[in-house]
């Protein structure tokens, strides 16, 4: 549900005052019957300032930041990790706890080498990851993709392994051989602080993540 907007009741004030302003100007209008010249000028000073707080209440309505609809993920609540040096299981678990806990995220899957070694967050019934077009585009071209809304992408279908009703979505890859996904349940949720901060934590676990593959 979107939260209620705590000022709406000031940013409408203009347009009813405005409003009021014209209704009373016009009733004293039609119940005076000689119209003196002072009184048109007062008159026409009163419609320009009923006209300017209408305007200017329809200019707040228009400007005012809309804070994005929010939705219950469906899923539930889970923390899998896939057989991993604890050195590695510990790294993951920070990084999780640090997206989920900082950013709108509130699914998150790590991807690496072929395999899932995290999922955390509110999770999905399918936990295999199969790259799609545009996972797949992360991968070859090493480049995040920000989906801001994913109802309104078709390619959305790939990501069956998020909640069915996850708002919006970014792969960052990992490297090059993995992929940090994360879900939110909101569209236009994440800022580009949020996506730097993903960027650095992805980076990171690149680090981590190479120096296990190194060692096998």
């Amino acid at each position: 549900m979107a939260k209620a907007d705590p000022n709406r009741i000031l940013r409408r004030m203009p347009i009813a005052v405005g409003m009021l302003g014209g209704i009373l100007l016009l009733t004293n209008r039609v119940l005076t019957p000689t119209l003196t010249g002072s009184q048109a000028r007062v008159d026409a000073l009163g419609v320009i300032l009923s006209a300017v707080l209408i305007l200017t209440g329809l200019l707040w309505q228009q400007v005012q930041a809309r804070t994005p609809d929010s939705v219950q993920l469906v899923g539930e609540e889970g923390f899998e990790l896939a057989p991993l040096p604890d050195d590695v299981k510990a790294e993951l678990a920070w990084a999780s706890h640090i997206l989920l806990t900082n950013t709108v995220t509130k699914s998150l899957i790590i991807w690496y080498g072929g395999q899932v070694l995290l999922r955390r967050g509110v999770l999905a019934p399918t936990a295999e990851v199969k790259p799609g077009a545009i996972l797949q585009r992360v991968l070859d071209k090493k480049k995040p993709i920000y989906l801001v809304a994913l109802s309104v992408y078709p390619g959305r279908i790939e990501f069956d392994y998020l909640p069915e009703n996850t708002q919006g979505v970014i792969c960052q890859p990992i490297g090059s051989d993995g992929v940090l996904i994360l879900g939110a349940n909101a569209p236009r949720s994440y800022t580009k602080q949020d996506e730097n901060w993903v960027a650095a934590i992805a980076e990171k676990l690149d680090y981590a993540l190479a120096r296990v593959n190194s060692q096998n």
